[in-house]
Protein backbone atom coordinates (compact mmCIF):
# COMPACT_ATOMS: atom_id res chain seq x y z
CA UNK A 1 0.00 0.00 0.00
CA UNK A 2 1.33 3.37 -0.84
CA UNK A 3 0.34 5.19 2.71
CA UNK A 4 -1.48 4.23 5.54
CA UNK A 5 -3.92 6.79 5.62
CA UNK A 6 -7.05 5.98 3.63
CA UNK A 7 -8.35 9.26 2.09
CA UNK A 8 -9.69 7.51 -0.96
CA UNK A 9 -10.79 3.65 -1.47
CA UNK A 10 -12.01 3.26 -4.80
CA UNK A 11 -14.57 0.07 -6.40
CA UNK A 12 -13.80 -1.93 -9.43
CA UNK A 13 -15.91 -4.51 -10.44
CA UNK A 14 -14.41 -8.20 -10.45
CA UNK A 15 -16.80 -8.65 -12.90
CA UNK A 16 -14.75 -6.31 -15.01
CA UNK A 17 -10.84 -7.78 -14.22
CA UNK A 18 -8.74 -5.79 -16.65
CA UNK A 19 -9.88 -2.81 -14.65
CA UNK A 20 -8.32 -3.95 -11.42
CA UNK A 21 -4.41 -2.96 -12.57
CA UNK A 22 -6.02 0.66 -13.61
CA UNK A 23 -7.49 0.80 -10.26
CA UNK A 24 -4.10 0.15 -8.43
CA UNK A 25 -2.56 2.41 -10.69
CA UNK A 26 -5.17 5.14 -9.96
CA UNK A 27 -3.68 6.82 -6.97
CA UNK A 28 -6.29 5.71 -4.28
CA UNK A 29 -4.97 4.77 -1.24
CA UNK A 30 -7.29 1.52 -1.14
CA UNK A 31 -8.93 -0.33 -3.97
CA UNK A 32 -11.96 -2.41 -3.50
CA UNK A 33 -12.86 -5.77 -5.57
CA UNK A 34 -16.45 -5.39 -5.51
CA UNK A 35 -18.14 -8.91 -5.58
CA UNK A 36 -21.47 -7.20 -4.33
CA UNK A 37 -23.45 -4.54 -6.24
CA UNK A 38 -21.57 -3.46 -9.26
CA UNK A 39 -22.05 -7.72 -10.32
CA UNK A 40 -25.15 -8.74 -11.46
CA UNK A 41 -26.41 -11.84 -10.13
CA UNK A 42 -26.26 -13.65 -12.45
CA UNK A 43 -22.43 -12.46 -12.92
CA UNK A 44 -21.22 -14.06 -8.96
CA UNK A 45 -19.80 -16.91 -9.92
CA UNK A 46 -18.14 -15.51 -12.91
CA UNK A 47 -17.07 -12.61 -11.26
CA UNK A 48 -15.44 -14.81 -8.03
CA UNK A 49 -13.29 -16.33 -10.45
CA UNK A 50 -12.40 -13.71 -12.12
CA UNK A 51 -11.06 -12.56 -8.79
CA UNK A 52 -9.48 -15.92 -8.03
CA UNK A 53 -7.42 -16.16 -11.39
CA UNK A 54 -6.12 -12.60 -10.56
CA UNK A 55 -4.75 -13.14 -7.07
CA UNK A 56 -3.15 -16.39 -8.67
CA UNK A 57 -1.62 -14.05 -11.39
CA UNK A 58 -0.52 -11.27 -9.18
CA UNK A 59 0.36 -12.67 -5.69
CA UNK A 60 1.99 -9.61 -4.64
CA UNK A 61 -1.02 -7.36 -5.12
CA UNK A 62 -2.53 -5.67 -1.79
CA UNK A 63 -6.57 -5.12 -2.40
CA UNK A 64 -9.62 -4.97 -0.48
CA UNK A 65 -13.07 -6.97 -1.26
CA UNK A 66 -16.80 -6.33 -1.22
CA UNK A 67 -17.92 -9.94 -0.16
CA UNK A 68 -21.82 -9.74 -0.52
CA UNK A 69 -24.19 -9.50 2.07
CA UNK A 70 -24.49 -11.93 5.21
CA UNK A 71 -27.93 -12.73 3.47
CA UNK A 72 -26.63 -13.36 0.53
CA UNK A 73 -26.86 -17.32 -0.71
CA UNK A 74 -22.82 -16.48 -2.35
CA UNK A 75 -21.59 -14.91 1.51
CA UNK A 76 -19.70 -17.71 2.53
CA UNK A 77 -18.04 -18.85 -1.04
CA UNK A 78 -16.59 -14.97 -0.70
CA UNK A 79 -15.40 -15.21 2.52
CA UNK A 80 -13.71 -18.77 1.69
CA UNK A 81 -11.90 -17.48 -1.74
CA UNK A 82 -10.49 -14.32 0.36
CA UNK A 83 -8.88 -16.02 3.58
CA UNK A 84 -7.38 -18.39 0.90
CA UNK A 85 -5.50 -15.48 -0.52
CA UNK A 86 -2.72 -12.98 1.03
CA UNK A 87 -2.93 -10.54 -1.04
CA UNK A 88 -6.98 -10.01 0.37
CA UNK A 89 -6.06 -7.45 3.40
CA UNK A 90 -9.78 -6.89 3.93
CA UNK A 91 -13.05 -7.03 3.81
CA UNK A 92 -15.71 -4.68 2.99
CA UNK A 93 -19.04 -5.93 4.72
CA UNK A 94 -22.16 -4.61 2.79
CA UNK A 95 -25.39 -4.28 5.23
CA UNK A 96 -23.77 -5.40 8.49
CA UNK A 97 -26.04 -5.41 10.95
CA UNK A 98 -24.96 -7.04 14.21
CA UNK A 99 -21.47 -8.40 15.74
CA UNK A 100 -22.54 -11.53 14.94
CA UNK A 101 -21.91 -11.10 11.05
CA UNK A 102 -18.59 -9.29 12.14
CA UNK A 103 -16.97 -11.78 13.83
CA UNK A 104 -18.11 -14.55 11.18
CA UNK A 105 -16.64 -12.27 8.50
CA UNK A 106 -13.56 -11.94 11.00
CA UNK A 107 -12.56 -16.13 10.90
CA UNK A 108 -11.02 -15.51 7.35
CA UNK A 109 -8.20 -13.37 9.43
CA UNK A 110 -8.82 -10.26 7.68
CA UNK A 111 -9.41 -7.17 8.73
CA UNK A 112 -13.40 -5.86 8.49
CA UNK A 113 -14.63 -2.46 7.10
CA UNK A 114 -18.24 -2.95 7.85
CA UNK A 115 -20.72 -0.80 5.63
CA UNK A 116 -23.14 1.43 7.64
CA UNK A 117 -26.57 1.49 5.49
CA UNK A 118 -29.49 0.35 6.99
CA UNK A 119 -31.43 1.37 10.10
CA UNK A 120 -30.56 -1.70 11.90
CA UNK A 121 -27.03 -1.16 11.33
CA UNK A 122 -27.57 2.13 12.96
CA UNK A 123 -29.18 0.59 15.98
CA UNK A 124 -26.38 -1.89 16.21
CA UNK A 125 -23.74 0.31 15.80
CA UNK A 126 -21.89 -0.28 19.49
CA UNK A 127 -22.04 -3.86 19.19
CA UNK A 128 -20.86 -3.69 15.74
CA UNK A 129 -17.91 -0.73 16.07
CA UNK A 130 -16.64 -3.30 19.23
CA UNK A 131 -16.68 -6.56 17.79
CA UNK A 132 -12.77 -7.94 17.42
CA UNK A 133 -11.46 -7.48 14.06
CA UNK A 134 -13.74 -4.29 12.74
CA UNK A 135 -10.47 -1.75 11.90
CA UNK A 136 -12.81 1.00 10.47
CA UNK A 137 -16.48 1.99 9.96
CA UNK A 138 -17.29 2.87 6.58
CA UNK A 139 -20.84 4.89 5.73
CA UNK A 140 -23.54 3.72 2.79
CA UNK A 141 -25.35 6.80 2.20
CA UNK A 142 -27.51 5.60 -0.93
CA UNK A 143 -28.39 2.34 0.50
CA UNK A 144 -29.40 3.97 3.94
CA UNK A 145 -31.38 6.96 2.22
CA UNK A 146 -33.79 3.59 0.04
CA UNK A 147 -34.06 1.70 3.67
CA UNK A 148 -34.95 4.82 5.74
CA UNK A 149 -37.37 5.74 2.50
CA UNK A 150 -35.56 9.31 2.43
CA UNK A 151 -36.34 11.65 -0.62
CA UNK A 152 -32.85 12.07 -2.39
CA UNK A 153 -31.66 15.57 -2.77
CA UNK A 154 -33.85 17.16 -0.34
CA UNK A 155 -33.00 18.99 2.85
CA UNK A 156 -34.82 16.60 5.12
CA UNK A 157 -32.69 14.05 3.69
CA UNK A 158 -29.51 15.50 4.25
CA UNK A 159 -30.66 16.09 7.59
CA UNK A 160 -31.37 12.47 8.49
CA UNK A 161 -27.98 11.13 6.67
CA UNK A 162 -26.01 14.06 8.87
CA UNK A 163 -27.60 12.32 11.79
CA UNK A 164 -26.43 8.95 10.67
CA UNK A 165 -22.58 10.42 10.34
CA UNK A 166 -22.83 11.63 13.67
CA UNK A 167 -23.75 8.04 14.91
CA UNK A 168 -20.50 6.65 12.74
CA UNK A 169 -18.36 9.00 13.84
CA UNK A 170 -19.28 8.98 17.29
CA UNK A 171 -18.75 4.66 17.63
CA UNK A 172 -15.87 5.36 15.64
CA UNK A 173 -14.38 7.25 18.20
CA UNK A 174 -15.70 5.55 21.23
CA UNK A 175 -14.32 1.93 20.01
CA UNK A 176 -10.95 3.60 18.93
CA UNK A 177 -10.95 2.70 15.30
CA UNK A 178 -9.45 4.14 12.16
CA UNK A 179 -11.01 7.15 10.89
CA UNK A 180 -14.44 6.27 8.89
CA UNK A 181 -15.06 6.73 5.67
CA UNK A 182 -17.70 8.50 4.22
CA UNK A 183 -20.21 7.01 1.21
CA UNK A 184 -19.41 7.00 -2.35
CA UNK A 185 -20.73 10.34 -4.57
CA UNK A 186 -22.76 9.02 -7.22
CA UNK A 187 -22.63 11.71 -9.73
CA UNK A 188 -19.22 11.39 -11.79
CA UNK A 189 -19.01 13.92 -13.81
CA UNK A 190 -20.04 16.18 -11.28
CA UNK A 191 -16.63 17.48 -9.91
CA UNK A 192 -17.67 21.10 -7.88
CA UNK A 193 -20.74 18.24 -6.36
CA UNK A 194 -17.77 16.17 -5.38
CA UNK A 195 -15.82 18.59 -3.67
CA UNK A 196 -18.67 19.95 -1.68
CA UNK A 197 -19.60 16.49 -0.26
CA UNK A 198 -15.80 15.58 0.48
CA UNK A 199 -14.91 19.03 2.22
CA UNK A 200 -18.16 18.29 4.09
CA UNK A 201 -17.03 14.54 5.37
CA UNK A 202 -13.37 15.84 5.95
CA UNK A 203 -15.11 19.17 8.32
CA UNK A 204 -17.35 16.48 10.03
CA UNK A 205 -14.12 14.19 11.26
CA UNK A 206 -14.21 11.61 7.67
CA UNK A 207 -11.05 10.08 7.10
CA UNK A 208 -11.58 9.82 3.53
CA UNK A 209 -14.42 8.67 1.31
CA UNK A 210 -15.31 5.46 -0.81
CA UNK A 211 -15.17 6.54 -4.37
CA UNK A 212 -16.33 4.95 -7.57
CA UNK A 213 -14.21 5.81 -10.68
CA UNK A 214 -10.29 7.00 -10.97
CA UNK A 215 -11.10 10.43 -11.83
CA UNK A 216 -12.18 10.85 -8.34
CA UNK A 217 -9.36 10.67 -6.73
CA UNK A 218 -7.32 13.53 -7.05
CA UNK A 219 -10.20 15.91 -6.31
CA UNK A 220 -10.63 13.90 -2.91
CA UNK A 221 -6.97 13.96 -1.44
CA UNK A 222 -6.71 17.53 -2.85
CA UNK A 223 -9.55 18.66 -0.09
CA UNK A 224 -8.15 16.16 2.72
CA UNK A 225 -4.96 17.52 2.19
CA UNK A 226 -4.79 20.41 4.76
CA UNK A 227 -3.47 23.83 3.06
CA UNK A 228 0.48 25.09 3.40
CA UNK A 229 -0.34 27.48 5.66
CA UNK A 230 -2.19 25.07 8.05
CA UNK A 231 1.10 22.73 7.38
CA UNK A 232 2.82 25.57 8.31
CA UNK A 233 0.96 26.43 11.76
CA UNK A 234 1.13 22.74 12.69
CA UNK A 235 4.93 22.26 12.16
CA UNK A 236 5.35 25.56 14.18
CA UNK A 237 3.49 23.74 16.75
CA UNK A 238 4.57 20.53 17.00
CA UNK A 239 8.22 21.98 17.21
CA UNK A 240 7.12 23.99 20.14
CA UNK A 241 5.85 21.53 21.88
CA UNK A 242 8.99 19.61 21.69
CA UNK A 243 10.57 21.79 23.96
CA UNK A 244 8.04 23.61 25.77
CA UNK A 245 5.09 21.98 28.92
CA UNK A 246 1.96 23.37 29.93
CA UNK A 247 0.53 26.45 27.85
CA UNK A 248 2.91 28.79 25.66
CA UNK A 249 2.69 30.91 23.26
CA UNK A 250 3.15 30.51 19.05
CA UNK A 251 3.05 33.59 16.95
CA UNK A 252 1.18 35.49 19.57
CA UNK A 253 -1.77 32.20 20.18
CA UNK A 254 -1.73 30.35 23.08
CA UNK A 255 -0.73 26.70 22.99
CA UNK A 256 -2.22 24.03 24.96
CA UNK A 257 -2.77 20.46 24.66
CA UNK A 258 -6.07 20.44 22.12
CA UNK A 259 -4.40 22.76 20.39
CA UNK A 260 -1.53 20.24 20.10
CA UNK A 261 -3.69 17.88 19.30
CA UNK A 262 -5.43 19.89 16.12
CA UNK A 263 -1.86 20.27 14.75
CA UNK A 264 -0.59 16.82 15.30
CA UNK A 265 -4.38 15.27 13.33
CA UNK A 266 -3.40 17.91 10.40
CA UNK A 267 -0.03 16.43 10.24
CA UNK A 268 -1.22 13.25 10.33
CA UNK A 269 -3.49 14.13 7.32
CA UNK A 270 -0.45 15.28 5.43
CA UNK A 271 1.04 11.94 6.16
CA UNK A 272 3.65 13.43 8.02
CA UNK A 273 3.57 11.89 11.03
CA UNK A 274 1.90 8.33 12.02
Amino acid sequence: MKTTMVRTALFVPASRPERIPKALASGADRVIVDLEDAVQESQKAEARAHLQQFLQQQPDCQILVRVNAASHPDHQQDLDLCARHAGVTGLLLPKAESAGQVLHAGRTGKAIWPIIESAAGLAALPAISNAQGVERLTFGSLDLALDLNLTTGSQAAEDMLSHARYAVLLHTRLAGLAPALDGVFADIQNRSGLIQATTYARDMGFGGTLCIHPSQVPSIHEVMMPGEADLQWARAVIRASLNEGGVFVVDGHMIDAPVIGRARALLQRAGEVS
